[in-house]
């Protein structure tokens, strides 16, 4: 396995690339699941749990975890989220500052009426940028679409959740994960977390932005092919009952996902690619 290498307090198989100014990224090859990306400074921006368990087929908690071929419970699979992030990739090319992984899954990994088909998770790091791009390839062999919900579920890191804002969702309708996915309206001009959200934004714009007053610092998201947006954080009761989060970690994170849920699903026909990107940056205030 090529440019992959052992991580010796897991014994999982990682990649790690780097930029010219600086960036850095690691990505374990169990789930495609990135679990590090530092600016040009050195600073971490994705929160993975102290508590997090680096077992398979466990999906690790926190870092980028890669929903597929369906999103939370919108598919056929019984597992949250579907079987990509708690599946073993293979690296099919690695350069300095590039990775692409690929899951071709067989019919038991499948789990469900799904033909067969590839995912390939590129991530590439850049001038205080992260980029990702999911494609999915419905094989030419099918007889039939390939329907599937998906999303990167991005845990960022920040200093003090009660600092911190996201910025872009204002006015937009969503699904409340909490109130059995019932439609509000946000009327708030940024989304500050207070408690428990889980909320699904409708057709939010590509352009989004988490801004942390404290650290003086923003990430902006730029999205392409995922028509919607997903905020969440546990709080302290669900925090609590996480046995692989620690209780007061909900303080050090916010989850801001670029997904295809509510509009999906996408019916890909055999042959076909369908590809989606999310492009992270940070910068100062």
């Amino acid at each position: 396995m090529a440019g992959a290498m052992t991580d010796s307090a897991n014994g999982l198989k990682k990649v790690q690339i780097a930029s010219p100014t600086g960036s850095t990224a690691e990505v374990y090859l169990h789930g495609a699941h990135l679990t590090s990306w530092k600016n040009n400074n050195g600073e971490e921006q994705i929160f993975v749990s102290k508590q997090a368990v680096f077992k398979p087929p466990k999906a690790i908690r926190g870092g980028i975890p890669v929903c597929f071929p369906q999103f939370g419970d919108m598919g056929p699979i019984k597992a949250q989220h579907g079987f990509a992030r708690n599946t073993e990739f293979t690296v099919v090319t690695l350069t300095a500052a590039s990775v692409t992984l690929s899951l071709t899954p067989n019919q038991e990994q499948r789990q469900g009426d799904f033909p067969e088909h590839t995912l390939f998770i590129k991530v590439t790091v850049g001038n205080d940028t992260l980029t990702q791009v999911v494609q999915v390839a419905n094989s030419k062999a099918s007889d039939k679409p390939l329907k599937f919900t998906t999303a990167l579920h991005t845990y960022f890191r920040v200093s003090d959740i009660s600092q911190v804002h996201v910025e872009g969702l204002s006015g937009l309708k969503y699904l409340d994960n909490m109130q059995n996915r019932q439609q509000g309206t946000d009327e708030q001009d940024v989304i500050s977390v207070k408690g428990e959200i889980d909320r699904i934004y409708v057709e939010a714009p590509d352009q989004l932005k988490i801004v942390n007053k404290q650290s003086g610092k923003a990430v902006s998201i730029h999205k392409t092919n995922f028509p919607d947006a997903v905020v969440w954080n546990p709080w302290i009761a669900k925090a609590k009952g996480m046995a692989d989060f620690e209780d007061e970690e909900y303080k050090e994170m916010i989850c801001v996902e670029v997904a295809l849920a509510t509009t999906g699903p996408i019916e890909l026909p055999p042959g076909d690619n369908w590809v989606g990107t999310q492009v992270l940056t940070t910068s100062s205030l």
